[in-house]
């Protein structure tokens, strides 16, 4: 077959064009100035060539600003349940030091979950007690962020029956409820660019990025039938428990940051969880309950709306080098390995 001058010349176009898209999906830039990775160029793995995807449930390139060797990394953008930063279950962590515990809290109160001279979240707790039980059934149902002077919640809305097409997402910003748009990508940011809220499915799905702060990874799911058999939650049959599987990943806490889960990043601390236990439980109730979600009065509170961070006294932590599979979901004081 012959090839005329005109169609190899477009093909030789084409190509060049080709060239120069690949080029640029395939390499980002870290931007956080607290990086020793900042402005280095990074390319992206070949199996995640872009940053975002159509299909939302494929890896993307992520620019791990705390990579030791500066590499971008595949990622999907929905909550890891067995990863450092977890939040999930019957409240089941992951601690910056990779070791799962959990913290049960109470039914209807609130806990700092992460207290830092910058940075507040706190999380409320829904739940049940069955007759007969020692203490509640409890899950993550909201998230309260205090950051500068502003105030964000994201809240999982009550549901009799879970429906995958109704979207159970509440927000609000600075007090005002805020709407962001069904569909995968969808997104929403502050007046000052400083919050933004991005879909990673058409529903029930987000990531909350505050810019060289943390990254918040959302995933809203009830307790199905199956979870209420296993555990014997005894679910009512009016109320599915929406609640929130929650993954964070912060870019430059302070050495003594604290929280339920904030300590679990200060360089010395001692996990009182114990590896091997069926379910190693924390306590931590007095020191961590806050009187709302939107509030940072906890006894050991760090958050102030003036507070300014020390560059010299953040933690870095090398999230991607950390290995948390291998049976993590049984929870059985699992600890990741470098």
């Amino acid at each position: 077959m012959k090839i005329s001058g005109s169609n190899c010349l477009l093909i030789i176009l084409l190509c060049f064009v080709a060239g120069v898209i690949q080029i640029d999906a395939l390499n980002l830039t870290c931007t956080s100035r607290l990086s020793p990775c900042f402005l280095h160029p990074m390319p992206c793995p070949s199996e995640c060539p872009t940053k975002s995807s159509a299909n939302p449930k494929a890896k993307v390139c992520y620019v791990n600003c705390k990579s030791p060797v500066c590499q971008a990394e595949c990622k999907h953008r929905r909550a890891n349940c067995n990863s450092p930063g977890a939040a999930c279950l019957d409240p089941r962590f992951i601690g910056g030091d990779g070791i799962v515990f959990y913290f049960h809290g109470k039914k209807d109160e609130h806990f700092s979950l992460v207290s830092d001279l910058n940075l507040q979240i706190n999380a409320r707790f829904i739940g049940l007690r069955p007759a007969g039980r020692m203490r509640d059934y409890t899950w993550i149902q909201a998230l309260g962020i205090l950051v500068d002077s502003h105030t964000f919640s994201l809240e999982a809305t009550r549901a009799s029956a879970w429906n995958d097409e109704i979207d159970h997402l509440k927000f609000s910003f600075d007090g005002k409820e805020l709407s962001v748009a069904e569909g995968h990508l969808s997104a929403w940011n502050s007046p000052e660019n400083d919050l933004k809220v991005e879909r990673t499915s058409n529903r029930n799905s987000v990531v909350v990025t505050l810019p060289e702060i943390a990254e918040i990874l959302v995933n809203v799911v009830p307790i199905t039938k199956e979870d209420d058999r296993i555990h014997n939650y005894q679910i009512p049959s009016d109320d599915c428990f929406a609640h929130l599987e929650v993954q964070f990943r912060f870019f430059g806490l302070s050495s003594k940051v604290e929280g339920v889960l904030g300590r679990t990043y200060q360089p010395d601390f001692q996990n009182p969880a114990k590896p091997g236990v069926a379910m190693p439980v924390v306590g931590g109730e007095d020191k961590y309950r806050t009187t709302s979600l939107l509030s940072a009065d906890c006894h050991s509170c760090l958050f102030s709306p003036a507070g300014v961070l020390d560059q010299k006294d953040t933690v870095t932590m090398e999230y991607g080098t950390l290995d948390c599979t291998g049976g993590a979901t049984s929870g059985m004081g699992i600890v990741c390995r470098k």
